[in-house]
């Protein structure tokens, strides 16, 4: 299976995607912009800006490749001379409080040095967190981690509650989902396999994150609320800037900015200081952002 066919696979995970998020919208179309690196590669961005549903969403694939650079070896784990990189990335920021914002990204990597790996991850992010809500996203990732291996589910969840962590305000992004990195082909599970696990979280993701538009979409959004899911947005955007990992990789592999920071949103808001009332909504989503959390209990 060569690297060439694995970016094929993501292209077409792309395609699907996009067709999937715009019927959910039902209003917008994605716009796509073409890009090339000079080092190596490219890719295809795409956008849908003031949708029905999404307010602002990026649905990416990009390959890269070239020369590793002493900045990418100081901050990263890779080794080797060159390096290819290709995958699907995914934000939606929506218009309303009660949907929850969604990230998802699967990836394959490769050194000239003969080691690769697969990664990804999906997460969600809501302005309010719903138990009820959150046990369907986790019933639907563990349902496809385990057409996979048994411990799939648990191992990455528990990466992803460690991951998707913002340290500095000791509280986590969201709900969480999974997240995996460095996986490659063991006595237990094939190359092939763990592409295809890619790809079919790939194409659960539309699914997954409609059943959570379906619950918020039509609720009405008061102006204490649009505060709210702003100050949330700040999170996601400190998160994004300062630890992750997708983020940092494209800017220090010379990548193509507007695109790697298409994650952010339209509007985010930072208050001084800010403690919602004792019982209010708002206080008890705070309480919820905590690793740890059984979710399917």
């Amino acid at each position: 299976m060569t690297k060439e066919f694995i970016s094929a696979e993501m292209q077409r995970l792309q395609d699907r995607i996009c067709k999937r998020v715009e019927q959910i919208d039902g209003k917008k179309t994605f716009q796509e912009d073409l890009w090339t690196r000079a080092e190596g590669g490219g890719g295809r961005t795409r956008i849908m800006r003031d949708g029905a549903i999404i307010e602002k969403g990026g649905i990416n694939f990009s390959e890269v490749f070239g020369e590793v650079t002493p900045m990418m070896k100081q901050n990263t784990e890779i080794k080797g001379n060159h390096f290819f990189a290709t995958g699907v990335s995914i934000v939606l920021h929506p218009q309303n409080a009660h949907v929850p914002i969604i990230h998802m990204n699967v990836r394959y990597f490769e050194t000239d040095e003969g080691t690769y790996w697969f990664g990804g991850g999906i997460d969600l992010t809501p302005h309010y967190v719903s138990r009820e809500f959150a046990k369907k996203f986790h019933l639907g990732l563990k349902k496809v981690c385990d057409n996979y291996h048994p411990e799939f589910y648990e191992k990455f969840k528990q990466w992803a509650d460690d991951y998707f962590f913002i340290p500095h305000r000791d509280e986590t992004r969201g709900v969480g989902g999974i997240f995996f990195d460095h996986q490659h082909e063991t006595s237990e599970i094939s190359k092939e396999q763990l592409l295809h696990f890619c790809i079919e979280l790939g194409d659960t993701f539309a699914d997954l994150y409609n059943e959570q538009v379906s619950e918020g979409k039509g609720k009405a959004m008061s102006q204490d609320e649009k505060n709210w899911m702003n100050l949330r947005r700040g999170r996601y955007v400190e998160f994004n800037l300062v630890h992750d990992r997708g983020t940092k990789f494209g800017l220090y592999s010379g990548g193509r900015t507007e695109s790697i920071l298409m994650s952010l949103p339209n509007d985010a808001n930072w208050e001084y200081n800010f403690i919602p009332s004792i019982g209010s909504s708002e206080a008890e989503t705070l309480s919820l952002l905590r690793k740890g959390i059984d979710w399917l209990a």
